[in-house]
Parts: C-alpha cells; structure tokens; sequence
C-alpha cells in the first residue's frame, strides 16, 4: 500500500517495506521514495512469526497516516505498476481545469479583510483583481478574468456596473476604506495629507468635466481631470475627488477636507499640504474651519521684513529657524547643502534651456511661457530677449532654504518631520499612475469615469492592506513582487464524476512560491 504526497514540484510516495535478516528475522521499517531516491524514515519493530510481521506492518501503516499520510493508493508491489499508471491516468482525464490564480486567491482575502466584500457585488471584486493582476481596457478585462480564472463576467454587464457604481455605492466604498483605515490605526488619524494630480484622456474632446490643463504628466494637448487625494500615516487613502481639468489646484483643498469632516465626523486632525496650497484664501479657510494645519511656506513672498529675517539665517544642515508672523502663524525655515546643489543645478539646467530655445534673441507672444526658468527671461519690446543675470544671482541667495508655516504647538523638528511625510501621496499617485494605469482614461462619460477612478480607489486600498500585512510579517518582497510570484501559482480543479463535485488543490512548487507562503497563511489562502 502506497501513501502518494508532494513536496515542493515531486510527486512523493511512502510505504511499509519489509527486510530479511541474516538471524531469519524480519524488519518492518517505513521507507519514502522522493525525486526517485529511497530513504528509511522508521523502523517499526522486528518480528518472528508471520502474524507478529503482519501486525507490525499495520503499525507502519498507522504511523504513515498519523505522521505524513495524505492520499492513499490501494496497491502494492512492483506487479501493480500498470494500475498505478491506470489509475493516475485517470486523474489526469479528470483535470477540470488548471488556473494561473495564485494572485486572485491573494487578492480576494485581503479585499475580503478591508470589508469590500460587504459591497455584495462579485463584478467590484472580479475588476479590482483584474486592476492589481493585469491592467487593461475594460474589453481585455473580459478575456483576462476567463482564461486566468475561469471566470465569465459579459462586458455589458461590466459598464452596467459601473454606473450602479457611481449612483449607488461610490460613497459606501470610501465609508468601508476609512472605517477600515482607522480600526488599523487604533481610532483616529493625527495627519491628513492631500495633494493632487492631473489624469488626462487619449482624447482631445472638452466637456463639463474634461478640459485641458496644466497635466502633471506633461500631456498639455489631451484634456484632463484633476484628481484630490487624501491620505493619512503611512499613506492609507481615506477619501478622493475629482474635479474640472482646467480647475485651480489651490482650490480643491478646502472641499475634499471639509466633505471629509462632514461626512465622518472627524476634526482632529493636521491637515498637510505643500506650498501650492498655501494661498491667503486657504488659510484663511482653515483658520475660519479650525483646522490644525502644515504647509509649505512661500518664503519668497513673505514681505521685505521677513525676507531680510531669512536671508539673514546661517547656512548649516539640521538647525531650525523660527519666526512668528503678524497672523500668529510660525515660520520655520531650515537649510540644506543638499537641497542647495539640487536647487542650483536645476537653475543651470532651466537657465541652458532657456539659452537654446531662444538663441536666436527673438519669441512670439504665444512661445512667452512665465512657468518654470521663463522668470529669469526679460523681454524687451514684446519680441526682444535675453537672459537677466540678475535675477539668476537674486535666485542663488534662496538655494537650499526651505520654509513651513503652521498653526500648531507641534516643535520645529516635528513640523518639519510631518510636513515630509507628503510623500506618501506621492507614492500613492505613482502607485495608482503606474502599477494601476489609472490613466488614460479611455470612458467618456461623466459617471463611467468616476466609476473608473473609484475602482482604481478600491484596488489601491487593497494594495496598501497587502502591502501593511507583508510589512507586518517581515517579508523581504514589495506587493508587487509578490504578486508576481503569486500569478505563477496554479490550482488543479479535478472532477469527481461518481460523486458529481469538484476538488482544488493549489501547487506551491518552485521555492519562490515558498517565499509568499507566510502571506498565504495568514490570509488564510
């Protein structure tokens, strides 16, 4: 009798041998054959008479089955051999199906520990997969989910979902993500991080919602979207909007905070912000709002006094300098010799441009562009231009300084300590630009491209909940990583036609699918 199981990509097989000894005795040991090489395991006893053989060759048995048995063949011998092959054979006609999902099985467990599973619709969860497995059109998507999964999910049925998406469980998605947000935070947030991008459209046709803007992604012919993110630690989406492509960035701040205070009842909290946000009218809002708040400070236009007060302040790495304005709010401007160089050796780099794009000492009205270097132009007569030394030398006093304004009682090193932590948003626009392909956006509807953005919401939630769990359990992988592993795992579906049912079994065969094991387990995979 054969017991057959699987370690790593051999199939294994372990068996009761018995063994003449010279004193005319028999052994009775437990032999396992693995990758073609036989090894002793255990030796059960030694026996004299058959009867006293025959029942140390049931307690080999016994012992296989409580210590490794798995699946038990009943045949033995070398004269059997046909019948095994008979019967594995048989097996593998009644392979139902072998799915490359070893990603989905991933996805769907931490999709389920957000709470989107309460959304009770399968097609969120089948386009989230697809999202975070394969990025395509929404027509691929079709293709992708049934030849990788099995899965039939009919495209009309698709676009029909995503505008029952936008009229009815938009708002539950965002209520599931923060509510999810801040059981893993213990309760509350202390920073809310907001920022935005631009998403434009591999169209040029305008509309109320799509219009071109200045794009973040240097598409500046295609119209476009905004995009507001707000985010909290460790860079936990909490809450999105979307606004007309032509929209002052400056402006979408105040809306998105305010909705998310209302909506969940929140306020305290430190709203974080760079100093594109920092505008009289913001502040001003903030202040009104009673919001605790750090923004970048425009050091530059803080008046003569305070500029003086700035330029004023030693050049040396890790000390913070600061200063109260006339409102109440606290400057702090440090230094630094690194931001220095990057400082200079953009302007050089802007300044060089400059030279090349008019060598010729000549513009036309619709090539003056007062973004970026175009500041150190200075034109004459409308058509006349050269580059204005002295504003380069004016500029090279503010390299390496750095300045943030706040209303907390928070200290200098820790204001500055938050203000950094923008970046997590900036992951989160690469994240979701990259990883994701959120953009372009290829619907042309108001209410399918919202759809699509907040399916784009989900799956970056569920990436930031695999990427917390893998952080969590010390694995040496990004998510991304991991996924990619995981879409190398396979599950054999098998028939059972005298039963009428079906059993799966997932392959971990290769030592990379080792590796994501531990994230298996814990999801309960």
């Amino acid at each position: 009798m054969y017991y057959i199981y699987r370690i790593n990509r051999y199939i294994c097989s372990m068996f009761v041998r018995r063994k003449k000894n010279r004193s005319g005795s028999t052994s009775v040991v437990v032999v396992d054959k693995h990758g073609g090489k036989f090894k002793e395991l255990h030796t059960v006893g030694i026996g004299l008479s058959e009867d006293e053989i025959s029942a140390l060759c049931e307690k080999g048995h016994q012992w296989i089955k409580n210590h490794l048995g798995i699946q038990e063949l009943d045949f033995e011998g070398s004269e059997n051999k046909g019948r095994e092959i008979e019967m594995t054979q048989t097996v593998l006609d009644n392979v139902d199906a072998i799915l490359l999902n070893g990603a989905k099985l991933i996805i769907d467990k931490a999709y389920d520990s957000i709470g989107f599973n309460r959304i009770g619709d399968n097609v969120l969860r089948q386009l989230v997969v697809a999202r975070l497995c394969q990025p395509m059109s929404k027509m691929a998507t079709v293709d992708y989910l049934k030849s990788h999964f099995d899965e039939d999910v009919n495209l009309s049925k698709i676009y029909r979902y995503l505008d029952k998406l936008y009229n009815t469980q938009q708002a539950a998605v965002q209520r599931i993500s923060v509510e999810h947000t801040f059981a893993v935070l213990g309760g509350r947030v202390e920073m809310l991080f907001y920022d935005v991008t631009s998403l434009y459209f591999e169209s040029f046709r305008e509309d109320v919602l799509r219009t071109p803007g200045f794009s973040k992604d240097g598409k500046t012919a295609e119209t476009q979207i905004i995009l507001g993110l707000l985010v909290c630690e460790n860079g936990y989406p909490l809450a999105y909007s979307l606004f007309n492509g032509a929209q002052y960035e400056s402006y979408t701040m105040i809306p998105v905070i305010d909705d998310f205070k209302q909506r969940f009842g929140v306020d305290d909290f430190i709203v974080v912000a760079d100093s594109g946000f920092m505008i009289k009218r913001n502040i001003e809002l903030l202040r009104s709002g009673e919001y605790k708040f750090i923004v970048g400070g425009r050091i530059k236009k803080q008046g003569k006094d305070v500029n003086d007060w700035i330029l004023s302040l030693p050049h040396e790495d890790d000390v913070f300098h600061e200063k109260e304005l006339d409102n109440g709010d606290r400057l702090i401007v440090t230094y630094s010799s690194k931001r220095a160089s990057k400082d200079a050796y953009n302007r050089q780099k802007g300044v060089e441009r400059l030279k090349k794009t008019y060598a010729s000492g000549k513009i036309t009205k619709d090539k003056i562009n007062k973004r970026g270097y175009s500041k150190f132009l200075k034109i004459d007569n409308d058509v006349s231009v050269s580059i204005d030394e002295e504003k380069i030398k004016e500029d090279e006093k503010w390299d390496g300084l750095k300045g943030y304004v706040t209303n907390t009682e928070l200290g200098a090193k820790e204001v500055v300590a938050q203000y950094r932590g923008l970046w997590v948003v900036e992951r989160a626009f690469r994240v979701s630009k990259g990883t994701l392909e959120t953009r372009p956006i290829f619907h042309f509807t108001e209410k399918r491209i919202e759809a699509h953005v907040c399916l784009c919401f989900v799956a970056y939630k569920v990436y930031k909940e695999l990427e917390r769990i893998i952080h969590m359990l010390e694995l040496d992988m990004s998510v991304d990583t991991g996924l990619k592993i995981a879409k190398t795992i396979t599950t054999i579906r098998l028939r059972l036609p005298l039963n009428g049912k079906s059993i799966s079994r997932t392959m971990l065969l290769t030592p990379d699918h080792m590796s994501v094991k531990p994230l298996l387990d814990h999801l309960g995979v």
